[in-house]
């Protein structure tokens, strides 16, 4: 599984995108200062102003190093080929990083993480350094069926952040090209770290102890065994809860020793790494790590570690449960049904080797409500920008879960299934059925997704009928509630949404000039 490398910088990745966009009040200061500090100018007493916990960091899991510093007899927790994680290595990486003193780095490295998690690695890890540039081409050059295009095209536009005209998978990549700080590929056992520059090929130390993580973690529990595969984006997010917010988590504890207990090494200089293709899909994928860390932090705090491990057994179901950690275990989500009722011209997109259908789930269904806010640079708070951030005491956005993902558009998801259509002519649209916990749930979410609507342009039509007559999004609506149920219907026209949807029954059109095209149409909400 990809990571999208050391915690903390992500962060700040966000932060400047914020301010590449959108008005700097929101993020308490200026987007301009908002630089990546090196590992040594975080301590303990910083970290817990950052809402990390501010717990004690412990290194009792690691060996007591003797004072002449030598091997022990055997491999115990906090030494690593022969360097403990309190000593100081011989390291220049001001012309790039040789190997020699790379394997330095990754052996005190894993002493170190071995401390700080109570873990004991019991192989070393290859660890290759590669530009930005070779990154980004490798992510370009990936190759993807038509029908899983088609398909993801449909979950992307039924959350309002990729358009029909545009390519999600694409999107993906490009933001993957951008945003992925290192990653440990399961199928190489190796951790990839990225440079800037090819001229730059340093190791950033933070991001080295988060993929040591997944190495370790994939030694532990088979991060490639289908008990750690998700077949859905909801799937996909609960399960990077764990695994991403183990990593940062350990990566926050490690953190927290620089320049306090030990000497770490400076951080490569980072600029953002280039625009991201749309932040709406990246803040999508971030879910987990804003919110793993906080949830594997409660785990640990009520069980410790061996209760941090037990959840690799016990995993989350949904993001709902990462998001609201109290309903972990407790709150399964519903299996949504929905039968195909769409007429011939209309049949179902199905990519290879996937369920044919979504389910998009709490985080998804968030995204929809926030994404606004930055399409319009900050002008349109849906979700107010008070509620969407976590700040910390010193009034700036928190690096230890920095972003809130529970709305009262979003809170009370129980399930949802999306179904994606294309007819003859090669146009697309879609079925999304979504289960809340209560009427009043649902009824929350309907208020929340007509002032989306009408964010991009849509003018209600007819009973329960919206359309969106320019832009990316343009197309029609059926918006049904029935108790705690809400089914989305969309189509290109008012006429089609009964061919994909029959139960919508013919729509009679009360308000025509809607239909004939405004460009001017969209509603910006202060």
């Amino acid at each position: 599984m990809l990571s999208q490398g050391s915690k903390l910088t992500a962060v700040l990745l966000v932060i400047a995108m914020l301010g590449s966009g959108v008005a700097g009040a929101t993020l308490g200061g200026s987007p301009a200062d908002a630089k990546p500090p090196t590992a040594a100018a975080t301590t303990p007493s910083a970290s817990a102003q950052d809402g990390s916990g501010g717990e004690q960091v412990e290194t009792s899991c690691g060996a007591t190093p003797p004072e002449n510093g030598s091997d022990p007899d055997s491999d115990v927790k906090g030494w690593e080929n022969g360097i403990w994680y309190d000593e100081s290595i011989d390291v220049n990486q001001g012309d790039g990083v040789q190997q020699g003193e790379r394997e330095r780095i990754v052996s005190r490295t894993m002493a170190r993480v071995e401390a700080v998690r109570c873990i004991e690695f019991n192989q070393s890890v290859p660890v290759s350094v590669i530009s930005r540039e070779e990154f980004r081409n490798r992510e370009a050059n990936r190759n993807a069926s038509e029908g899983l295009r088609k398909f993801d095209n449909g979950k992307f536009e039924a959350l309002f952040l990729v358009g029909e005209d545009e390519d999600s998978l694409a999107v993906q990549s490009e933001n993957r090209g951008t945003g992925v700080l290192g990653y440990y590929s399961p199928q190489r056992d190796e951790i990839v770290v990225i440079a800037e520059s090819a001229e730059d090929l340093r190791i950033d130390e933070l991001t080295l102890a988060h993929e040591l993580m997944h190495a370790w973690q994939d030694e532990q529990f088979n991060l490639s065994g289908d008990e750690l595969q998700g077949d859905f984006r909801d799937e996909v997010n609960a399960i990077s809860g764990v695994v991403e917010g183990d990593a940062s988590y350990t990566e926050t504890l490690y953190e927290r020793q620089c320049g306090a207990n030990w000497q770490c090494l400076d951080a490569p200089e980072r600029g953002a790494g280039g625009q991201l293709a749309n932040i709406g899909v990246y803040l999508l994928k971030f879910q987990p790590y804003s919110d793993g860390p906080a949830f594997v932090r409660m785990v640990r705090n009520v069980g410790g570690w061996d209760a941090v491990n037990a959840l690799y057994e016990d995993l989350p179901a949904s993001t709902e449960q990462v998001i609201h950690p109290l309903r972990y275990r407790s709150d399964p989500p519903t299996n949504v049904t929905l039968n195909d009722t769409a007429t011939g011209n209309w049949s179902r997109v199905r990519a290879p080797d996937r369920p044919g259908y979504a389910r998009l789930g709490e985080a998804a269904v968030m995204m929809t409500f926030v994404y606004p806010y930055y399409h319009s640079q900050g002008q349109t708070q849906i979700i107010p920008a008070n509620e969407w951030f976590d700040y910390n005491q010193s009034g700036n956005v928190s690096t230890f879960d920095p972003l809130n993902y529970e709305s009262n558009y979003s809170t009370g998801w129980d399930g949802d299934r999306l179904h994606v259509y294309e007819n003859r002519n090669g146009s697309f649209g879609y079925v999304w059925k979504l289960a809340w916990d209560s009427p009043q749930n649902a009824q929350q979410f309907v208020e929340g997704y007509e002032r989306v609507l009408k964010y991009w342009g849509a003018r209600q039509v007819g009973p329960n009928t919206w359309r969106i007559a320019d832009g990316k999004f343009a197309d029609a609506f059926y918006v049904d509630t029935d108790g705690r149920n809400v089914t989305i219907v969309n189509a290109p026209t008012v006429e089609g949404l009964s061919e994909v949807r029959p139960e919508v029954g013919p729509v009679t059109v009360t308000n025509a000039t809607t239909e004939s095209g405004d460009a001017n149409a969209t509603t910006t909400e202060a």
